[in-house]
């Protein structure tokens, strides 16, 4: 939702870095590999207790997984591979992010495999739709929006270090809003997919 409602309060940011990596010589796809190389990490120091730096490294990746897109658009080359890699390296930090939380806390494993298979869930019904429908956006395919996106999905791995007593119903509720947004997304495809 705040991916989709709020980016316009943050678009000149976005722009801005994206022209600076551009000028200092930067390639989108290279941006999108930094921003997969730090979020990757965010696993290993939740491990180490390193809740903080896992937090800004989280953020830092997310923030240069948005720059990258914008860098593409910007000298008007987005291209498939790049539309590929970035979705691929978003699910592959989110599930270091998540095998971090299951090693530091082995005793939530439960509620953390039902957050892995409500974004299973849901990422098969975006990607689908994606997929079968003509329609486009800003990105290279259809982005079809929901309750819960890579933004709000970032608050709450924040709010599951910052408040890691509670960890374990934020990660029923994350799952829970995941499946939400799945279902959502499902009611959406029904009426464009005919």
């Amino acid at each position: 939702m705040l991916d989709t409602k709020a980016r316009k309060l943050v678009e000149p940011l976005i722009n801005k870095s994206a022209r600076s990596l551009l000028n200092f010589g930067l390639s989108a796809n290279q941006v999108t590999w930094l921003a997969f190389i730090i979020g990757l990490t965010t696993g290993f120091f939740i491990y180490l207790d390193h809740f903080l730096l896992a937090i800004i490294l989280l953020w830092l990746s997310g923030f240069l997984d948005t720059v990258d897109g914008s860098m593409a658009r910007e000298i008007n080359e987005p291209t498939s591979w790049g539309t590929l890699i970035d979705i691929t390296f978003d699910r592959v930090v989110e599930l270091s992010f998540i095998i971090g939380l299951a090693l530091r806390f082995p005793e939530i494993q439960f509620s953390l495999l039902l957050m892995c298979a409500s974004i299973i869930l849901s990422m098969t019904v975006f990607l689908t739709v994606g997929l079968l429908s003509e329609k486009e956006g800003i990105k290279s395919f259809y982005y079809q929006a929901g309750l819960m996106e890579r933004s709000e999905g970032f608050i709450l791995f924040t709010l599951m270090l910052l408040f890691w007593e509670g960890i374990f119903v934020i990660t029923l509720f994350y799952a829970g809003a995941v499946l939400f947004t799945a279902l959502q997304r499902m009611l959406e495809a029904r009426k464009l997919l005919k």
